[in-house]
């Protein structure tokens, strides 16, 4: 059978048993921050589980994508070595909530395995948990396993969902590979070898797990399983190793193609093959190569690929053609392959692009390090900095050493790491919310979408992050009410603003915030006092109200309009909506250009002036999925949403905010920047309504004024600039070029000051009057002159320092140039590196400089002696 015809046969067994079909989900976990990327099927029933989330169903399967490339479940060094090591898989599971539990769990396993694949039984082995007495007499006893295959373990049949919560024993099924293949049964002493596989874990969630240790049984036991689609399609094609299957052997056939290598049993090409798998899929759920997060392990995985490329001789771009291969064969179970697979290519491509920028440098730096190496671990200062300065993840560099028998320094490398972070976290700053602590009981109503003025019922006061009884004049502090018309900051809106009032007393609300499912109206008593049951006035303020709906409902025009003109791959990664300003954050891979920004804006405001109305509707998701809305960044949606839809079916989003009661309310949009925030993630900045027109105003009166400076109309403004510029071009060349005869005039001099060190000529000088351009062709010049020679050349211009060093090449076996720069450059809070004849650096304390030189010449008189 091939995989695909598995999955289907899997998914239809379970849905003639009663369970729903249930989507893949994203790789990026929607309901638990603490993963990194979705790693097994249950994770989108989490919350299930957990009994915090409803369905309508209580039993279910599925076939979801999963990547285990970082964090605690991390196999991307094992891929491409072992038969069934991946960073992306596909795991078939049933679930039930509630519902069945280890009697029909294990009958459903047994059936499928038995009479829908058609495995032998004595090909198959059973495991339970030591403890377990009841699945074991199932299979036994029930089901009618041979007790000779058939093993009873203890921590290797146990799970838990973390240190407390859901837990309970597991039992695992096995498929013997035969007598010619090495190793014994679960249990025994040689089970870690592979002629026995785990196909199919059943996991009996039964327990809680108390903060004290012991376990509580579940009210409703539930079931957990888990089987992953290669290995069972191995088992069925005949064969042992996952990258023998069907859809391995089409992705290695088109990896081989892509990099012209002929031996398929290559590793290197089961890296590729694998690879990107991960890569398209991570890409198509919206996560882009950067240096943090998600994305850096997207990075990683990318440029490992691409280094096995060059292992095989490819040295130009490659990894993206295989999308094409890829969507061949899962573009008909994950649709959305086919629909992005242009982004996806453009993203894999541009990062081949910018990665081979820095392979060959990065590769020839490792190369020289490793021929002065004389020992067997790569020091973690060489890992670091191939990390740091080129961009070498360390799994990369690993990659190298094993394959020349060589390890890393990992404990250092981890040190120096985590004296960066530190480093960057003590420049950073973090906002802290002084309501977290809270823990409010009840609920808070919102009424402020019918009314901005509303009575309410004090439930709680909180002065100082303490509940009090009372708050009086002169006190900050946090009102709770039963009901409020006050939004509450949420979905990027920013929270109301406006007051509480009594007859006696008044509060003013300089924000609204959510502790839980209470509104938190923050601000000062102005006068009187307010205690708990009280009965009060809300009054939100209409004018920051009605800025506030201006640039939300543009924001909700602008994400419509952004997909429209840039591509479907653009989704929400945040915004700030209040009544100043827009800010809208979005995943796309390159700057929008000007002509984009423009069209944008354009279609924007054309929505504008359609005047349409704006629709809100209440409805399951369900429902809304059907409606084609979409979920906004940030968003946690109960059982029933909320569905915006503005300029008859131009935006249709899920949304709890306010808004404005026609489009042309707004008025109009104006975009005010467009930047970069993280890799992969866009920023657009726009005002709406006065303020736009303010800002045109303005922008207006600028174009006059420069006009004016520059003696010329506002319509022949961009020429006078272009003759402006042309002119200050040829003059800087020209300064440049009477800067560069100064230094050579001066290079005489200088060439005087040169000491003699056991043969070689040492020179380090600051150079005043020499800018950073000038440097290296005056560095090149006193090394033609001075023979065999080492050179530290400084400079200061602006604030910044710029380093040169050049060593003649009789010289580099005694002192590299690269050397002599990484050596100086932390002296002046600075980096850099190079080859060993040239290298170049910088840094920013200048008060640091002269002591630095003083060390550094030293340092190379040193090394220039001993090495004599």
């Amino acid at each position: 059978m091939k995989s695909a015809e598995i999955r289907e046969a899997f998914l239809k067994y379970f849905a003639s048993k009663e369970h729903e079909i249930v989507p893949s989900s994203s790789l990026i976990p929607g309901n638990d921050p603490t993963l990194l990327f979705t790693n097994a099927g249950m994770v989108q029933f989490k919350d299930v589980f957990l009994g915090s989330d409803k369905r309508s169903y209580s039993r279910a399967t599925s076939s979801q994508r999963c990547v285990r490339a970082g964090g605690k479940h991390n196999d991307l060094e094992n891929v491409g070595y072992t038969a069934r090591h991946h960073t992306f898989f596909e795991m078939l599971g049933n679930f039930s909530f509630g519902d069945y539990f280890k009697r029909d769990a294990i009958a459903f396993a047994w059936q499928f395995l038995t009479e829908v694949m058609g495995l032998p039984p004595e090909r198959l082995w059973v495991t339970v948990h030591i403890s377990d007495d009841e699945a074991a007499d199932i299979w036994l006893k029930e089901v009618g396993v041979s007790a000779d295959r058939f093993s009873r373990l203890d921590e290797d049949n146990f799970w838990q969902m973390g240190d407390t919560g859901p837990c309970g024993p597991s039992s695992e099924i096995f498929y013997d590979h035969g007598a010619d293949v090495p190793g014994g049964p679960p249990g025994s002493e040689n089970d870690d070898l592979d002629r026995y596989i785990e196909i199919w874990n059943l996991v009996f969630m039964q327990y809680e797990r108390q903060v004290d240790g012991t376990l509580v049984p579940l009210p409703k036991p539930s079931v957990d399983t888990g089987m992953g689609l290669e290995r069972i399609a191995a088992v069925m094609q005949g064969v042992h190793s996952n990258y023998e299957i069907d859809l391995f052997q089409a992705l290695l056939a088109a990896a081989a193609k892509a990099t012209r290598c002929n031996d398929l049993e290559h590793k290197s090409l089961r890296v590729i093959a694998d690879h990107i798998r991960s890569c398209a899929f991570l890409v198509c759920d919206g996560v882009l190569p950067s240096n943090e997060g998600r994305g850096y392990v997207l990075r990683r995985i990318i440029r490992r690929a691409i280094r096995h490329g060059h292992k095989l001789g490819q040295t130009n771009s490659f990894f993206h053609t295989l999308v094409a291969a890829l969507a061949a064969q899962m573009g008909d179970a994950y649709p959305e392959l086919r629909q992005l697979q242009p982004q996806i290519v453009k993203v894999l491509l541009a990062e081949e692009e910018q990665f081979a920028k820095t392979l060959d440098k990065g590769m020839s730096v490792l190369e020289e390090q490793l021929a002065g190496l004389t020992t067997r671990v790569i020091p973690a200062e060489v890992v670091f900095t191939l990390y740091d300065t080129f961009g070498f993840p360390v799994d990369l560099t690993n990659d190298i050493a094993r394959e020349r028998e060589l390890s890393l320094d990992i404990d250092g490398y981890q040190a120096l790491m985590e004296k960066q972070k530190q480093r960057a976290r003590a420049s950073g700053a973090f906002k802290v919310d002084y309501t977290a602590s809270l823990n409010l009981e009840g609920a808070t109503e919102f009424q402020g979408y019918q009314s901005l003025l509303h009575k309410g019922i004090v439930t709680a006061l909180v002065k100082g992050e303490a509940p009090v009884d009372v708050l009086s004049e002169g006190d900050e502090g946090v009102l709770v009410l039963n009901s409020t018309p006050f939004y509450a900051e949420s979905g990027g809106q920013a929270g109301d603003t406006g007051f509480i009032t009594t007859e006696t007393a008044k509060f003013e609300v300089r924000d609204c915030q959510k502790s839980g499912n209470n509104h938190l109206h923050i601000g000062v008593m102005l006068q009187g006092s307010i205690r708990q049951s009280d009965t009060v006035s809300a009054q939100v303020d209409a004018s920051v109200r009605g800025a506030t709906a201006l640039n939300h409902s543009a924001t909700h025009l602008m994400h419509a309009a952004l997909r429209k003109v840039l591509g479907d791959h653009v989704t929400q990664k945040g915004s700030l909506v209040d009544s100043h300003r827009l800010r809208f954050d979005f995943s796309h891979f390159e700057a929008v250009t000007a002509e984009e920004l423009t069209e944008i804006e354009r279609l924007v405001n054309q929505e504008i002036r359609r005047n349409t109305s704006v629709s809100t509707e209440l409805c399951d998701m369900e429902s809304a999925k059907t409606k084609g809305a979409m979920m906004l960044f940030g968003e946690k949606y109960g059982d029933e949403v909320r569905v915006l839809s503005m300029g008859d079916g131009f935006s249709v989003e899920l949304c709890g905010g306010t808004h404005v009661t026609r489009t042309g309310d707004i008025g109009l949009m104006r975009i005010v920047s467009e930047s970069g925030v993280a890799a992969g993630v866009r920023r657009i900045e726009a005002v709406t309504g006065e303020r736009a027109l303010a800002l045109i105003a303005t922008q207006e009166q600028a174009l006059i004024g420069a006009a004016r400076l520059l003696k010329a109309s506002p319509d022949g403004l961009v020429d006078k600039l272009e003759q402006l510029l042309a002119n200050n071009r040829q003059l800087e060349k020209d300064l440049a070029a009477l800067k560069s005869k100064l230094a050579a005039a001066s290079a005489g001099d200088w060439l005087q000051e040169a000491e003699e060190i056991a043969g070689i000529k040492l020179l380090v000088k600051v150079l005043d009057g020499v800018d950073a351009k000038s440097l290296r062709d005056t560095l090149d010049q006193l090394k033609n002159k001075l023979g065999t020679s080492a050179i530290l050349l400084a400079t200061v211009s602006e604030g910044k320092i710029s380093l040169a060093a050049g060593v003649s090449s009789d010289a580099t076996k005694r002192i590299r140039a690269g050397d002599i720069v990484q050596f100086v450059a932390p002296l002046i809070g600075g980096k850099g590196g190079g080859r060993p004849d040239m290298a170049q650096g910088g840094g920013s304390d200048v008060d640091a400089l002269p002591d630095a030189m003083v060390s550094v010449s030293a340092w190379v008189k040193e090394k220039l002696v001993s090495t004599s």
